[in-house]
């Protein structure tokens, strides 16, 4: 396996003069989760937006398993496996558990699924998203409306349609923004499994969580990279304190 998955290249992104992401570089290894952190503002939407497809960079280039994906659109990086996670809830309330997850796979297989016939006749995609719901602990909920989830319940719903398009790499914005305790530790574990199996881009405000999980972190203010590392180098480098940690409580 190459070295590299994910290979990011002066990226940058402008709002007239305000540059949000500017000449962002970084690589990301196969199987790694990688957070990429930074104060309210720093770019870290934007930057996950231009890595998913669904915002243009202004320049540089992305680079996906070895081919350049800078010009793909946001349907083809996810059929290369390039899959992204919205920090709000992007998932069909009216719609049953099990539903949103077989539209995923739908999408995926390009299967002709109907809601209204009988699910016997899609045992294969139900099958597939099962799996998915039955990763991330939802599939004894799978016959529930969308809609009455908890808030959590809604994340690891979100994951799962993810994984449901048999995601090679997850860029998950802020899983863990508007979660109770209870939920987040749920959320942090699901995301701890899926480092056996999935490499991940994790944008988080969580330090706690964080530095639990990250292999890589990489700091972003103002639009570009200050540092990255390992947990415990950005934890220690000065630069990284001054212009951030500073702010958060990290022990």
């Amino acid at each position: 396996m190459s070295e590299v998955l994910l290979r990011i290249e002066a990226l940058k992104k402008s709002y007239g003069a305000l540059a949000v992401t500017d000449d962002v570089s970084l690589d990301i290894k196969p199987g790694e989760l990688h957070a990429i952190i930074g104060p309210n503002g720093a770019g870290k939407t934007t930057l996950i937006n231009q890595l998913s497809g669904s915002l243009r960079s202004d320049a540089g280039t992305i680079t996906f398993k070895g081919r350049d994906i800078t010009g793909l659109s946001m349907v083809e990086r996810v059929r290369l496996g390039l899959v992204r996670s919205f920090q709000i809830t992007s998932i069909l309330d009216g719609f049953s558990v099990l539903e949103n997850a077989a539209m995923a796979v739908q999408a995926r297989s390009g299967s002709s699924f109907r809601f209204f016939r009988p699910a016997a006749t899609e045992t294969a995609l139900n099958d597939e998203a099962m799996k998915a719901l039955a990763q991330v602990g939802l599939d004894d909920r799978a016959n529930r409306r969308a809609g009455s989830l908890s808030h959590g319940e809604k994340r690891q719903l979100e994951i799962a349609i993810a994984l449901a398009t048999n995601a090679g790499l997850l860029l998950l914005d802020e899983p863990l923004a508007g979660t109770g305790k209870e939920e987040s530790a749920v959320l942090v574990e699901l995301m701890r499994s899926l480092k056996e199996t999935h490499t991940i881009v994790l944008i988080e405000h969580d330090m706690e969580a964080v530095f639990s999980l990250a292999d890589r972190v990489s700091v972003l203010v103002y639009g570009r990279l200050i540092a990255t590392g390992t947990p415990e180098d950005i934890r220690n480098d000065p630069d990284v304190r001054t212009a951030y940690l500073g702010e958060e409580e990290v022990a």
